[in-house]
């Protein structure tokens, strides 16, 4: 599957494909690239309705234009304490980024709890992950309102009265339980279409089937953190060695 930033022909072969009322995902087969790229690019680019492929290409290369800058200046990875090899760290960061959001956080999102999760401290302030990840405050912002309102990050007040965004142990537990919560909604809202659809219809079976389901999920969730709360709280068993040398488990 091919990579990299759309070419011009590409473009015009997906303002083809609208005009032919083709689905996102029967351009993006014919050429051969995920449908979710097609829907970003006519997203940043007017909609369907409004693309125009000459008018999208220089838009994109406009934005690519102004993103150099920046971008040569991040090439340099971040000094590192601890002796850590920078290289490394910022290739981990990478890696733990792209995860973070395969689980479904945007890209921001994920950049930002990769920075807060990697420094010793647990916790920066907005303009320190701006300086870090090399973006605007206002990224950071709307990233942060979105990591509180799924309880993975919290908001403190520092000496100088400035607003830290914080990631410790008690917060994954924390999250979970909000999680187990949010089903609990959903196991509710499902029963309540079982009265209205008919008990003996099969669109109420299908309901019955889904609260029963998110039910058994959000209990055992619930009980798993419960019990594995102290984990969160534990230091793990393990010494770090001389460079070089393996980490072992302690007896």
């Amino acid at each position: 599957m091919p990579g990299g930033r759309l070419t011009q022909q590409e473009r015009q072969q997906i303002a083809l494909g609208l005009a032919d009322s083709l689905p996102y995902a029967e351009i993006a087969r014919r050429l051969d690239r995920p449908t979710s790229t097609i829907t970003r690019e006519l997203m940043r680019n007017g909609g369907p309705a409004a693309y125009r492929a000459d008018l999208a290409h220089r838009a994109t290369e406009r934005r690519a234009q102004r993103r150099r800058p920046a971008t040569s200046r991040g090439a340099e990875p971040l000094p590192q304490p601890h002796g850590r090899d920078a290289g490394a760290v910022a290739e981990y960061e990478d890696r733990l980024t792209t995860v973070l959001m395969a689980s479904g956080l945007t890209k921001m999102t994920a950049r930002v709890l990769t920075c807060l999760f990697t420094t010793d401290a647990g916790s920066l302030t907005a303009s320190q992950l701006a300086q870090r990840l090399r973006v605007s405050p206002g990224s950071i912002s709307k990233a942060i309102a979105f990591l509180e309102g799924q309880s993975l990050v919290r908001r403190e007040r520092d000496e100088r009265r400035r607003d830290r965004y914080v990631v410790d142990d008690e917060l994954f537990y924390q999250a979970t339980i909000a999680t187990a919560r949010a089903n609990d909604q959903l196991v509710e809202t499902a029963r309540q279409g079982v009265a209205i659809l008919g008990p003996h219809t099969p669109a109420a079976a299908r309901m019955e089937k889904i609260a029963r389901f998110l039910d058994f999920i959000s209990e055992s969730m619930t009980r798993a953190a419960e019990q594995a709360r102290t984990v969160l709280h534990t230091r793990p068993e393990t010494t770090a060695n001389a460079p070089g040398s393996e980490i072992s488990s302690a007896n």
